[in-house]
């Protein structure tokens, strides 16, 4: 049973101030951990890896380069997803894509987390 996705993070801190911006239930002090995981309410964990703790186990792992995958997030509303996108901005982070009405019947954007990773935000236009 597909149970967790990791992600590998060069920052922790900033991971995880990231990750906050979308109410996860992460711990306010996990400065120096090697890795955190919250149960998200589906009962899927999401959890983060320092590249430390990586190498430590995977002798020959590399940084990856480009976008092989990305996660979506589903807000409640149209205007949610606009209110979501505005807030990742204004902590300072990145954005890719503003806000449209996607051909597909949701309104959708995309953001950058700190380590180069595409979030999607999005929500059914009816």
């Amino acid at each position: 049973m597909f149970d967790m996705i990791g992600i590998v993070v060069a920052d922790m801190d900033k991971a995880l101030n990231f990750y906050r911006l979308f109410d996860l239930d992460l711990p306010s002090d996990a400065g120096g951990e090697n890795h955190v995981e919250t149960t998200l309410p589906n009962g899927m964990r999401l959890a983060w890896d320092s590249q430390s703790l990586i190498k430590s186990l995977h002798e020959h792992w590399e940084e990856p380069r480009g976008h092989r995958m990305n996660m979506a997030f589903k807000c409640a509303s149209p205007a949610a997803v606009d209110e979501l996108y505005a807030k990742i901005l204004a902590a300072g982070y990145a954005g890719s894509k503003e806000p449209w009405d996607a051909f597909w019947g949701q309104r959708y954007a995309v953001v950058v987390d700190p380590d180069g990773n595409l979030v999607d935000l999005f929500a059914p236009l009816d």
